[in-house]
């Protein structure tokens, strides 16, 4: 076996997705995943910083990168005692880390991810490869996004044209041509996914996420309101592009909108987010790939069926289904992705798609952060919040944004 394990927290900053696969083979082997939340206070204070409006300084920085290095290499820790897989025949874990800032447009293009690699060496004794984005923004790229080489390896096909589309926080998609295989692999962020809906959600009705787009489907669309969404200049960008949101966040919901939030029920403006998200993605990708006939779904967008319905209706002839079709969930592509980047990092390969990300040509992605010489003892001090996260199938929301 080759066991690689891929860690994740996405721009919904709700936890750690952990995946444990075996890559021997060109057909990557889930062992076993865990979702770890993070804690209520680091939560809100991730949020905080990560605020538009925040002006916070080095300390919290630096003690929020050690504080979630520990809950990433606790989540290690955890899924090993989960799958009874010793930390010795783990080759290297991926770390993605928590996006805190994503600016490839700034005058000093920059990506910020922050979770000490250090630390998770340290506590699990396993070969770390993290930093991943700074290589390619260096190269010239958006640093983002990475997971099209990865969708290629996992879900390309000889005979039929496909998209990848992951819906976490942020949707991207992955054009996939007939013939697999990296050749010909486009990709970009399309726009929100999720982090709209949700922040919308959790200001008026407390709910981290809309369960099924029940809330949603209460409400109607308003075309006035989604024409103002729409006219946002991102969603005329060529590609390459990538975004967050830093972009996209209620404050420029309000900014776009004007008074036509106040003048609309809260359910209302859920639906016509989720039209938002549904019409940018699917438009897309028409776009992209008007030959594409199916449509493959991860990330938590693919457990709302009221979006995937909504999506299935925009998209016509081409099936838009879940990647569970596929062998594997959605709520851990991601984080296998950055197993199978870990493992192209310490093989020499490159991890990126200059037609992808725009860099000037093929990198090695990530730096290398040797293991041992330390045991998977627990921790001096818990950092933990004491509950047991529920696994995929008993609570598949959880997974809400990736």
């Amino acid at each position: 076996m080759a066991l690689y394990i891929g860690l994740l927290s996405g721009t919904s900053m709700d936890g750690v997705d952990a995946c444990l696969a075996d890559l021997s083979s060109p057909h990557p082997l889930i062992i076993g995943t865990h979702h770890r939340p993070y804690p209520a206070p680091l939560l809100s204070e991730l949020r905080a910083l990560a605020s538009p409006q925040a002006e916070e300084g080095v300390q919290r920085l630096g003690r929020l990168d050690a504080w979630i290095g520990e809950i990433f290499a606790e989540s290690v820790l955890q899924l090993l005692e989960q799958t009874g897989i010793r930390a010795a025949q783990v080759r290297a874990v991926g770390s993605h880390g928590q996006t805190l800032w994503h600016a490839p447009h700034a005058d000093w293009p920059h990506t910020l991810q922050i979770g000490d690699p250090h630390r998770i060496a340290e506590r699990t004794g396993i070969t770390v490869v993290a930093d991943f984005r700074r290589r390619d923004v260096a190269a010239g790229g958006q640093g983002a996004p990475l997971v099209p080489p990865a969708h290629a390896a996992l879900f390309g096909d000889t005979e039929e044209p496909r998209i990848v589309a992951n819906i976490g926080g942020i949707a991207n998609i992955t054009v996939l041509p007939r013939g697999g295989g990296p050749s010909g692999v486009r990709g970009f962020d399309t726009g929100p996914g999720n982090t709209l809906m949700d922040a919308w959600i959790l200001r008026h009705r407390g709910l981290p996420y809309d369960q099924d787009g029940a809330w949603a489907e209460e409400g109607q669309a308003h075309k006035g309101l989604l024409a103002c969404l729409l006219d946002d200049p991102y969603f005329g960008l060529p590609a390459p592009k990538s975004t967050g949101p830093e972009w996209f966040n209620l404050d420029w919901l309000q900014t776009r909108a004007g008074g036509l939030l106040r003048e609309l029920a809260p359910e209302d403006v859920q639906a016509t987010l989720l039209e938002l998200t549904a019409r940018t993605l699917i438009g897309a990708a028409r776009t992209a790939a008007p030959e594409a006939g199916r449509m493959l779904v991860c990330g938590g967008g693919a457990y709302n069926t009221a979006l995937m319905d909504r999506m299935q209706a925009l998209a016509g002839e081409m099936r838009v289904e879940s990647t569970a079709a596929y062998g594997v969930e959605p709520a851990w592509v991601e984080a296998l992705a950055f197993a199978w980047l870990a493992k192209q990092t310490l093989e020499g390969l490159p991890g990126n798609l200059p037609q992808v990300t725009g860099a000037r040509g093929e990198r090695v992605l990530g730096a290398i952060f040797p293991g041992g010489g330390c045991s998977s003892r627990a921790p001096r001090k818990t950092v933990t919040s004491g509950r047991r996260a529920r696994s995929p199938a008993a609570n598949p929301r959880d997974i809400s944004n990736r």
